[in-house]
């Protein structure tokens, strides 16, 4: 752990040294950013450009009911259809629920799949994340979405991530997977800021840039670090990334980036705040972090993906959805809605979904269970051709009637809306066998193009 001793204050430790007058490279630095991380963002070549692609993922954990969001079926018998009625939006002949009013009133820049196929039917985070099965990965394993364009794009801006992953660490391990930079390698890996990251904005506790002027303590905190690491992080060249970590450090770009003091306070209002604790053993029900989704892309990240809440509702489903879905409908219409506002909604993708849909019938306790037969998404953004629904189901909702979507069509849209040619791009995997981004099978979406 590196610290950067800064003046004391009141509080202390044991040892004596004040809890908010140093700075952690490791732990809660930057938001929680790690060293390695920090030379690694730096260390990447690049050109600042005025626009640049993107891509927001929001990952609902536990898996949306279609039927109550998307897809609802008004004829169905009672235990099929719900408590929920379907409302007309701004675009002829396209309803959705009543609780999603305000994406409603905006439904001319949005696109609703109802027909998302080939869920593995597992309760993992791993293929809305990198589009892939986590069963028979190759060796080094299928890498996260941010990832890849890491490794094929490279930084905007050599101060600026890549790719962020907001979500905290959720209580249930395998909504994380999907999260790690695979056989790409840790070079590629997100910034994962740490959950203190929505109590302290991106400062510099109790250290001056003054004090972080003067090299020589600067420096021989980075001697006291190399030498206590782990041979086996990704440390070679420390030396000669020095001089980028301090850049970095002094940098203020991406401390303003995180700092959402600096938005308009009715902005902030739009978005809402929400709670920054997590919903059962998933997301936290944190507004702020569409907004600070928006921010970075805008400095300059690639691809920036968050956790909202919790979606499954085995019992209260339609007590879960009365408390979830407007906050959903406000944080995603928001960001959807700024985007378009400063120009930016040619350039960022939007992309929101779950990793299986729910049972058609309700169950005993008033819930819906798992169902991977098909599953619903929400799209916008990235020049795509909006206000319009892809694919149907059955009266039921329970099998898809026609054009089914699979997840790596939407993988292969997203990719192609970065600008990426999927007859030519390629990773490498550990074994060195190259991969395409996409089975051949899968082709971007025609109707968005």
């Amino acid at each position: 752990m590196l610290t950067i001793l800064g003046d004391p204050l009141p509080a202390h430790f044991c040892d004596g040294v004040s809890r908010r007058s140093f700075l952690k490279i490791g732990g809660l630095a930057l938001g929680g950013l790690s060293l390695p991380q920090l030379l690694m963002a730096e260390s990447q070549t690049g050109r600042r450009r005025q626009a640049h692609k993107a891509i927001i993922m929001i990952f609902l954990p536990g898996g949306p009911p279609h039927q109550d969001m998307w897809d609802l079926k008004p004829q169905a018998p009672s235990e099929i259809r719900g408590e929920f009625s379907p409302i007309k939006t701004n675009v002829s002949g396209i309803q959705i629920c009543e609780l999603l009013p305000r994406i409603a009133r905006m439904m001319d820049k949005f696109i609703a799949i109802r027909s998302v196929v080939g869920s593995v039917g597992s309760h993992v985070g791993f293929q809305c994340l990198t589009g892939r099965s986590h069963v028979n990965q190759p060796p080094g394993g299928w890498p996260y979405l941010g990832s890849v364009l890491a490794k094929l794009q490279g930084p905007v801006d050599r101060t600026i991530p890549v790719s962020l992953d907001l979500a905290p660490l959720m209580g249930h391990r395998p909504y994380n997977l999907g999260r790690e930079p695979g056989f790409l390698g840790q070079a590629h890996a997100p910034f994962t800021p740490s959950d203190d990251r929505v109590k302290h904005d991106m400062v510099l506790d109790g250290v001056s840039l003054d004090r972080l002027g003067d090299r020589r303590t600067l420096l021989a905190s980075f001697d006291r670090f190399r030498r206590r690491a782990d041979q086996s992080m990704t440390m070679e060249g420390l030396d000669a990334n020095n001089e980028m970590a301090f850049g970095i450090l002094t940098s203020s770009r991406l401390a303003e980036a995180f700092d959402l003091t600096r938005e308009d306070p009715k902005l902030r209002d739009r978005y809402g705040r929400g709670d920054a604790g997590r919903a059962a053993d998933a997301g936290p029900r944190l507004l702020d972090q569409f907004l600070l989704a928006r921010r970075l892309v805008e400095a300059g990240a690639r691809c920036v993906t968050l956790a909202f809440s919790f979606w499954d509702w085995h019992g209260n489903n339609f007590v879960n959805a009365r408390n979830e879905m407007p906050q959903l409908d406000q944080g995603v219409s928001a960001l959807v809605e700024d985007l378009h506002h400063r120009g930016l909604d040619r350039d960022v993708s939007v992309v929101v979904w779950g990793e299986f849909g729910r049972t058609p019938k309700i169950n005993g306790e008033a819930g819906r269970d798992h169902w991977p037969n098909v599953s619903c998404a929400l799209l916008a953004g990235g020049g795509m051709r909006t206000g319009q629904v892809i694919g149907s189901t059955d009266a039921h909702a329970a099998e898809v009637k026609d054009r089914p979507v699979h997840f790596q069509e939407v993988f292969a849209t997203l990719y192609r809306n970065m600008g990426i040619d999927l007859d030519t791009a390629t990773i490498t995997d550990l074994g060195g066998r190259p991969h395409y981004l996409v089975d051949s099978q899968y082709r971007p979406m025609p109707e968005l193009v």
